[in-house]
Order: structure tokens, then C-alpha cells, then sequence
């Protein structure tokens, strides 16, 4: 778990993996980027008297995919679980939903359903070429609503799943050797360790049994400034020389489907391709 400050958040989200997760054996790294705020300080003391916490600390420049890869190479167990440090736990059984999934051998990574505060779905599955590279499926869709055809109650297959909440074996991340620090240190790191995942032959999995609240970014802001549009653009770019054929082709989504809309509107004209205007 990458954190920086924000003790409300960390405190949160501590609290609901250790005292509210009802999984038998956890290990909790958490990745303390140069955190200086009294409060959080010392809630990272106080989380270092719980024998199930190891805290690394993290200097430098913000890379979302090296603190995770520095992580799992320290993480004991065989099935590890990518954790921002603002998700809250909803319902205890999450980790062990998730965990029953990603031991299946043909399985690759498992997400959850992730909730904004106010209930609306913040993700439910990444579809490629959603947005220009990728985007999450039924954006603020209601809570109790089934979906597309029944998408948002299903476990189902997909193409990504968000690192935000994501769990698969350690040897299988190090099989794709992890996240990408190089090209992707912030963004579409996740999309691209799927994706990398997919081309070994494994299916990525969603679950709607794995209920958290994602507060989404919260303690890193919005990425307006100018050197932060700039890496953003450069890691857009390296997702389209890598991945561009899987951005007009997700296989989990359907031709005739706009990726104008997370609602899974129909596109107009259609995308599906007319073999006899060729």
C-alpha cells in the first residue's frame, strides 16, 4: 500500500484490513513516500506495534509501479493484493472472495466492486479504448443497479481491472515482471500489467462480491500541472504503441457499443467493421 500523508485516509483503510477484514493470514507493506505530517507519523509508529505491518520507506520522485514492485519482493505470501490507501472495506469477506478467485491456475488478476462515498459504482472493469486508451465500466451507476445485460451482478472476465484493489499470485506478477517503472510510473500501469497478464493466456476477473469504497486519488490530487500533463501524455503514448490493437478491440466489448459511454450505449455510426465497403 503506497501512502504519503493523509492520516484520515491511512487510518481508515488500515483499520479496515486489519480489524475488519475477516481473511485468516494478512501481511500488510505499506510504502510510506516521505510522509511528514505529525498526525500521520504517528499513526505510522502505532501501526509499526502491530506484528502484522511492515512499513518501507520511499524517497524520491512519486512511481506508483516501483513502490509496488519494492513491495512485492519483501511480501512473504504467495498471493498478493495491490491496495491504494484510500479504499475502505464495505463487507469483511472481500479479500476472501478475491483470494478464491485469483488461486484458480487459469485465472490472472482479480478486481473488486469499487464504490464512490455516495454508493455509485467508481469501477467495475477497465475497457480498452474507453476514453482514448482505457476507462472503467458503468462510471456512477447506482449501486443496486445489475447493469448491461446483468454485467454488474455477474463475476465475469475482463480485459483490466484496477490496481486500486487487485489481487493475484506473486509468482504470476513476477512472471510479467510486475508494473512498469520505466514508461508507466503513474498512470495505465495496472491496464498495462493486465494486459501483460492476457498475452501469457490467463483471464482477468471482476467480482461484484468484493464490495470497498475508493476515494479515488485523493492524496495525490489532480494531475493539472504542467509536468504532470506531460508525463501523462507520454505514458497515453507508450499504451498505444504497446497495446493500440486492443484499443478498437476488447474482446469483452461488444463492436456495436459506443466507447464514448461507460453505459454500454449503442454506437452511432457503428464500429463494427462492413467487410463488403473494404
Amino acid at each position: 500500500m503506497p501512502t504519503r500523508n493523509r492520516a484520515d485516509l491511512l487510518s481508515k483503510c488500515t483499520d479496515g484490513l486489519l480489524n475488519r477484514t475477516n481473511y485468516p493470514s494478512i501481511e500488510l507493506i505499506i510504502i510510506d513516500h516521505e510522509s511528514n505530517e505529525p498526525d500521520t507519523i504517528a499513526l505510522l509508529d502505532l501501526l509499526r506495534t502491530d506484528s502484522r505491518v511492515r512499513i518501507i520507506s520511499y524517497s524520491g520522485s512519486f512511481n506508483y509501479s516501483d513502490m509496488n514492485n519494492k513491495a512485492v519482493l519483501q511480501a512473504h505470501g504467495e498471493i498478493i493484493a495491490l491496495v491504494n490507501n484510500d479504499i475502505d472495506v464495505i463487507e469483511p469477506d472481500w479479500l476472501t472472495e478475491m483470494v478464491s478467485l485469483a488461486v484458480i491456475p487459469e485465472n490472472g488478476a482479480v478486481g473488486a466492486k469499487l464504490l464512490y462515498p455516495n454508493g455509485n459504482v467508481q469501477h467495475a472493469g477497465v475497457i480498452m479504448g474507453m476514453g482514448g486508451v482505457a476507462d472503467h465500466a458503468f462510471l456512477n451507476f447506482p449501486q443496486s443497479s445489475p447493469g448491461y445485460f446483468g454485467r454488474l451482478a455477474l463475476v465475469s472476465n475482463v480485459s483490466a481491472v484496477t490496481a486500486a484493489c487487485l489481487v493475484l499470485r506473486k509468482a504470476l506478477f513476477q512472471e510479467v515482471f510486475g508494473l512498469n517503472a520505466i514508461d508507466l510510473q503513474v498512470d495505465f500501469n495496472d491496464v498495462d500489467l493486465c494486459l501483460k497478464i492476457r498475452a501469457k493466456g490467463y483471464n482477468n476477473v471482476w467480482t461484484p462480491f468484493a464490495l470497498l469504497y475508493h476515494h479515488e486519488s485523493p492524496s495525490r490530487g489532480p494531475d493539472t500541472a504542467p509536468e504532470k500533463i506531460e508525463r501523462f501524455q507520454r505514458e497515453v503514448n507508450y499504451m498505444l504503441r504497446t497495446w493500440g490493437e486492443y484499443m478498437d478491440h476488447d474482446p469483452f466489448f461488444n463492436p456495436n457499443l459506443s466507447l464514448g459511454s461507460q453505459a454500454f450505449d449503442l454506437a452511432f455510426p457503428p464500429r463494427r467493421k462492413r467487410p463488403w465497403l473494404n
